[in-house]
């Protein structure tokens, strides 16, 4: 039977390429996702109002409205997570 040590993961090299990028607050981060899907939302209004012009393709409205669907579920679940948050850390007996 032979049995290898197990290594652990590497370090991270020194130097100011190899450190991560700094962190956003929180705040900030939820409010920009915020902006992103709102800004979707109006690109999907503008692609709408194109076809409806006839400027616009049917292909062109139909990806606009998708990707500000999935946007707008994305922001909504990370706002039910932060509320959800909340409320357990109202909850805690201190």
């Amino acid at each position: 039977m032979h049995i290898d040590a197990i290594v652990p993961d590497g370090i991270v090299p020194d130097g100011p390429a190899a450190l991560p990028a700094p962190a956003t607050d929180d705040a900030s981060a939820f409010a920009g996702m915020i902006d992103a899907a709102g800004a979707r939302l109006d690109t999907a209004d503008r692609a709408e109002a194109a076809f409806v012009n006839g400027s616009g393709g049917l292909q062109e409205m139909v990806v606009a409205r998708a990707q500000a669907d999935i946007a707008l579920q994305i922001a909504a679940a990370a706002a039910q997570h932060a509320v959800q948050s909340i409320n357990t850390l109202l909850g805690m007996q201190v």
